[in-house]
């Protein structure tokens, strides 16, 4: 039997012909991450043991994006910790404010993911890389400890569940929906300990923003990883960020390759999709939703925040104004994406029409900071997790879209399908 996407590059960095779901490895990794939050950490323990340098100071990316700017001395000290670390280490690959970006959508950016690779991060949404072929999980800050002194994983090899997607995608319908719409399908664990392996006609037109989207909310499903079959759209994103063409390479599952189940989704039949609170799974049409009133939106994180996602924001939100009780918070996610927005004209639209920009940052999307909900306040967010408390208060409410429909529903007041603006 062949071997799917997922099981080749494990077995590339196992040192194996072929490895099977289940089987345990030690994977060789291509880089590692880590932020202000998950670092410290990892860092302590680094320490602890013993260890006075790092496997490879090139293969490692530091990046202080969730309480930064710093939001208090707390967050101020767990900066400077990362800081001080990447000096002594000499890492290459540290990204201080205003040169950094949320970490998933400024790794892809700076040309340090590529198809084939094996990449771990001490974020659950490391999964994101796998848009460009790459194999990608999060672990715990313990774990990568253990990789920053070897530069090696302990892992399971994950059973992949083949996702194929057909037809025409409607207006106004995105990456966004489309993962919605298939984690509400398969269930916020229907994916336990396994590779999403996302195929079809539908995918081959998707743009790399809308892989990245997808990708980066296959642990809303329980996965290990999600992952798409690296394409000309791939070679060509890599090509242009990291002006160099890639070494050939089995980018491909083989057609006899197994999988614990198939699913197909005729994209025909899929609308805009809103995730109502507390889960990620619990998506539905937007024409479907209740009349809720809302008190904020946000546009921005690593799943949405990049270019493609602001122009799609923009074109709602153009000639009109946000409702007067609504807050309106546009988060590029990385410098060059907020540079890109206002050389555009995309900022001058959010401004006039009653948006506040911040600099990128998560922020609101794990209640860090910049956005934080009261008791009783709902938003909308571009976001990719709507747990309880989520965003600020245990009694505060988050639903999921995409940029479009969030756009709209800060104009509304209420969520509403982008048709109605």
């Amino acid at each position: 039997m062949g071997m799917t996407i997922t099981e080749k590059i494990l077995a590339a960095h196992a040192g194996k012909k072929e490895v099977s779901p289940g089987e345990f490895i030690e994977a060789e990794l291509d880089l590692i991450l880590a932020n202000d939050i998950t670092a410290p950490l990892a860092i302590k323990e680094f320490e602890k043991v013993g260890a006075e340098k790092v496997f490879d100071r090139e293969k490692i990316a530091l990046v202080p994006d969730h309480f930064t700017p710093n939001r208090d001395a707390r967050a101020a000290e767990q900066c400077r910790l990362l800081k001080d670390f990447a000096r002594k280490q000499k890492i290459k690959h540290y990204f201080e404010v205003g040169r950094m970006g949320i970490e998933h959508a400024l790794l892809p950016e700076k040309g340090l993911v590529l198809p084939g690779q094996a990449i771990i991060g001490a974020d659950s949404h490391t999964c994101t890389y796998g848009a460009l072929g790459a194999f990608a999980t999060g672990v715990g800050s313990t774990d990568l400890a253990a990789a920053l002194v070897t530069g090696r994983v302990w892992l399971k090899v994950p059973e992949s569940i083949k996702l194929i997607y057909r037809g025409k995608l409607k207006k106004w319908v995105t990456g966004k929906d489309l993962v919605l719409y298939t984690i509400g399908d398969l269930g916020v664990d229907g994916a336990n300990y396994k590779a999403l392996e996302f195929r079809g006609e539908t995918i081959t037109r998707l743009s790399m923003e809308g892989r990245l989207t997808m990708a980066n909310m296959a642990i809303e499903a329980g996965a290990k990883n999600g992952i798409f079959e690296a394409d000309e759209i791939t070679l060509n994103y890599v090509r242009q960020v990291t002006g160099r063409e890639l070494p050939a390479g089995d980018y491909t599952s083989d057609e006899d390759a197994g999988y614990s189940e198939t699913r197909e989704y005729d994209c025909t039949k899929i609308d805009p999709q809103v995730a109502l609170p507390p889960l990620p799974s619990r998506s539905k049409p937007v024409q479907e939703v209740p009349d809720i009133r809302i008190d904020q939106v946000v546009i921005g994180s690593c799943t949405n925040g990049r270019i493609e996602d602001l122009r799609l924001a923009a074109q709602v939100l153009k000639g009109h104004k946000v409702h007067r009780k609504v807050r309106l918070l546009i988060i590029p996610a990385t410098q060059k994406i907020y540079l890109q927005a206002l050389q555009e004209g995309l900022m001058e639209i959010f401004l006039q029409a009653g948006g506040v920009i911040t600099t990128p940052t998560c922020g609101p999307c794990l209640g860090g900071h910049t956005g934080v909900l009261a008791a009783g306040e709902r938003a909308v967010a571009t976001t990719n997790r709507n747990f309880v408390g989520r965003m600020g208060h245990p009694q505060s409410e988050v639903y999921l879209s995409n940029p479009a429909v969030a756009a709209a529903s800060s104009i509304a007041g209420q969520i509403i399908h982008p048709e109605k603006v």
